[in-house]
């Protein structure tokens, strides 16, 4: 699997491929994590990628010529076609809330494009011609895509084969299907007391059955 980052601020993921599970997936399930700015290709002079709203208003708005470029020089082929052989996501508040069940689905793709938005975010068309998803993080407002598309990263990655240390770890952990969309149980570890507070008595009954039936 690869998945292509979009970003104003590349040098930002680097970090992301240290974490144990991501380097896992990268052994077992190929991950292949990149990361380009629309800055190194841009048309415009300076590296600029950005232009005033038509219509006035404060903020200003990335290009989609800019994006285009970007596109376009990642993947060799005309930017609105690069959408046709790829999932192309803009992160976004305007986008499909993310959940456990988007990351399996993702987890499922061969490769995907995470587009960052910064400022006041992309212009339309963006939207309407070069991608074709788009992804929330949640009803807030952040100053960029990055964060998002770090969390996407994060949440797909665990979920391809051979990430995570135990394969079991997915199949009952928190929004599962196991656990029909639910919260994991509580986990308690020693010491068996801490500051006055004791684990459960049945955690440390033997007795499996009553164990179960409590979590």
């Amino acid at each position: 699997m690869r998945i292509d980052v979009f970003t104003l601020f590349p040098e930002w993921f680097d970090w992301m491929r240290r974490p144990r599970h991501l380097t896992n997936a990268a052994l077992t399930a190929g991950l292949e994590l990149r990361c380009f700015s629309p800055r190194d290709t841009t048309p415009l002079s300076n590296g600029q990628v950005d232009d005033a709203p038509y219509g006035g208003g404060p903020g200003m708005v990335i290009r989609a010529d800019v994006m285009a470029a970007s596109l376009e020089a990642v993947y060799g082929e005309p930017a609105d076609r690069v959408r046709e052989r790829r999932r192309v996501i803009v992160l976004t508040p305007r986008g499909r809330p993310f959940s456990d069940a988007v990351a399996t689905e993702l987890a499922g793709e061969p490769e995907i494009a995470l587009l960052c938005g910064r400022y006041e975010g992309f212009d339309e068309r963006v939207h309407d011609v070069l991608a074709n998803d788009a992804i929330c993080l949640g009803p807030f407002v952040l100053a960029g895509g990055e964060v998002a598309a770090m969390a996407v990263v994060d949440a797909v990655a665990r979920k391809l084969s051979g990430a995570l240390g135990n394969a079991e770890s997915l199949a009952a952990e928190s929004f599962s299907e196991a656990l029909g969309g639910g919260l994991e149980h509580p986990h308690y570890t020693r010491p068996a007391v801490f500051l006055g507070h004791e684990v459960p008595r049945v955690l440390v009954s033997g007795d499996h059955g009553a164990i179960a039936r409590s979590r």
